[in-house]
């Protein structure tokens, strides 16, 4: 009887509920497995007594990214860790789209300012700036060409805590087109969704946003399939991938590219797509086998 670790964190008035969490340790409950969620920075956690450690909704790690992934490398010494450590460090950083870029993966073009470094604001379009270790649109902002002088000063806040920042264009695609979620378990794909825009012209950066708005079931294009195999394909360790959400949104082209790569703690909608529940807890048994 395996004994599996499903890794949240504290409740608060900044963190989500993760509604999948209690029905995904109840399912694994009833398919033999001793299933119980734990949260990843309590330490009277005995890690080394579960088999398998999933990393869920850990969806508090980017106010503390260092710290997070610190816990990931030691929490991989003691069990099995999905996604594993070096995925985790990875992911954390949302320089990875470089990466992914540099490899031939159709992504948002992206510049960055580290602290101490002036960004490259657009003149001609709008643009959204964010921090390269975020969730849940936290500190994301849209603005226009016209509003440089508040986009320097969400840059100099995000500075001040330590952040790099992000600059990619206004995807003027999810207006019409949306962004789709493509959700894979296990190697394969499990499901997918769509949301509308989350981020309204003149609202706040530090304000909270609802972050996935108008969800809905979705089925995926061949090129959106296509895109995401490439991302996924394109990222170190990627055999060892357990689950893994691929962002795609709509170029001026009309042709998907690579938002957000989520290999982290991705929100896996189980309430809107419920068929995909067994096959998880099928791949979850397996990792812990």
């Amino acid at each position: 009887m395996p004994r599996i670790a499903l890794v949240t964190c504290r409740p608060g008035p900044r963190v989500s509920v993760d509604r999948d969490l209690p029905v995904l340790v109840r399912a694994l409950a009833d398919a033999g497995a001793t299933a119980s969620a734990e949260v990843w920075d309590d330490d009277g956690v005995d890690w080394g007594a579960f088999d398998l450690a999933v990393i869920r909704s850990t969806w508090d790690y980017s106010w503390r990214s260092a710290e997070f992934t610190a816990w990931a490398e030691q929490c991989g010494k003691l069990t099995r860790l999905a996604n594993p450590a070096p995925v985790v460090r990875w992911n954390t950083d949302k320089r990875y789209l470089g990466g992914l870029a540099d490899a031939g993966v159709p992504t948002v073009p992206t510049s960055y300012a580290a602290p101490g470094e002036t960004p490259d604001l657009p003149d001609g379009h709008e643009y959204v700036v964010k921090p390269t270790s975020g969730a849940g649109a936290r500190f994301a902002a849209r603005y226009t060409p016209g509003e440089h002088a508040t986009a320097l000063r969400q840059v100099e806040r995000m500075h001040a805590e330590g952040f790099t920042a992000m600059v990619q264009p206004y995807m003027r695609g999810i207006d019409t087109t949306g962004e789709r979620a493509l959700q894979f378990f296990g190697g394969r794909l499990l499901h997918a969704s769509r949301k509308g825009a989350v981020l309204a012209p003149g609202t706040p950066y530090d304000e909270r946003k609802v972050a996935h708005p108008g969800l809905e079931p979705w089925t995926p294009a061949p090129a959106e399939l296509a895109v995401a195999e490439r991302a996924l394909a394109a990222v170190p360790d990627a055999p060892e991938l357990l689950y893994a959400r691929v962002d795609l949104v709509d170029g001026d082209d009309g042709r998907p590219r690579v938002m957000e790569l989520e290999l982290v703690e991705p929100n896996l909608f189980l309430w809107l797509h419920e068929r995909s529940l067994p096959r998880v807890v099928e791949a979850v048994l397996e990792a812990a086998r």
